[in-house]
């Protein structure tokens, strides 16, 4: 299916506002929201949603209603762009080296010969889902994972966005409990089943495919002692109470995806749910956190 961008351009607080004005109209939707700076000194930024082209009249109508708040002067025009059909994400990481993350070793199936003894080894190839180790989100997950489970024996894990599986995949590997892996997208749940069962894990996961708490899947396999959400900060904010409602009394949260600048304001929001802070790892600009309930 053909993919398009529908944006406006505007300054740096415009776009933000413009942000959470289509994160409100959109609720859970499953549309991809972003914002991105043009230029610097200029002060000019974009606020985008990602979007199938058959479903174009429905949002632009929903983006316009969105810029609402600007004076109807100032009010800047829906764009369009029209983004190749080209699996670019694959393309970008052909190649791409192992990732070591305490002691997980994620690689390719061409880079099955650097294992070593007492790797615990995620083979995750290129592909339509977010989370190869590369990014320093994923691999900040992976380390506090690993540090976690060496502590604390959790016997029920939520992994809230699943993408690639491998976060999942990598509690499983270290303990034989349940885990519930859930994500918006259904082609990223599709590709992190397939990973599971290409790393010999056909059993102990489920892969589902959950637009919010609201999903039956949260109530069937929760409340959970482990919750692992690699989103992005904005998202994890909104998502702190249900989060919290599905974490059991003493249960662990790990948080990615969120820019050492954003670190403040997601601690808030979860401290507000009565959460407490153990630790923060840097990695990359990104910081991973490890919250108490």
């Amino acid at each position: 299916m053909t993919q398009i961008r529908l944006y406006v351009t505007t300054d740096e607080a415009g776009a933000g506002r413009v942000l959470d004005a289509l994160s409100e109209q959109l609720g859970e939707a499953p549309y991809a929201l972003a914002t991105m700076e043009i230029d610097e000194k200029a002060c000019i930024w974009e606020a985008s949603v990602y979007l199938e082209a058959e479903e174009e009249e429905a949002l632009r109508a929903v983006f316009e209603a969105a810029l609402g708040f600007f004076p109807e002067a100032e009010r800047p025009e829906v764009e369009k762009e029209v983004i190749p059909d080209v699996d670019w994400i694959a393309r970008s990481l052909e190649g791409l080296k192992p990732v070591r993350a305490g002691r997980f070793l994620v690689h390719g199936a061409h880079d099955r010969e650097d294992r070593r003894p007492g790797d615990i080894a995620l083979e995750i190839e290129a592909g339509q889902a977010f989370g190869t180790g590369h990014h320093g989100t994923t691999a900040g997950c992976l380390e506090m994972i690993d540090t976690l489970l060496k502590a604390e024996a959790p016997r029920n894990a939520l992994d809230l966005g699943t993408g690639t599986g491998v976060l999942a995949m990598a509690v499983r590997k270290l303990r034989p409990i349940p885990v519930l892996a859930t994500d918006i997208d259904d082609v990223a749940v599709k590709v992190a089943r397939w990973n599971a069962r290409q790393n010999g894990i056909v059993s102990g996961v489920d892969f589902v495919t959950a637009p919010g708490f609201h999903h039956a899947a949260f109530a069937e396999h929760g409340p959970f002692d482990l919750v692992i959400a690699n989103i992005l900060a904005r998202p994890l904010m909104k998502l702190a109470p249900g989060l919290r409602a599905n974490l059991l009394p003493g249960g662990s949260v790990i948080l990615s995806g969120i820019l050492e600048t954003q670190r403040w304001k997601v601690l808030a929001a979860y401290r507000a749910q009565g959460m407490r802070h153990v630790r923060t790892y840097w990695r990359e600009g990104w910081v991973t956190l490890l919250l108490k309930g």
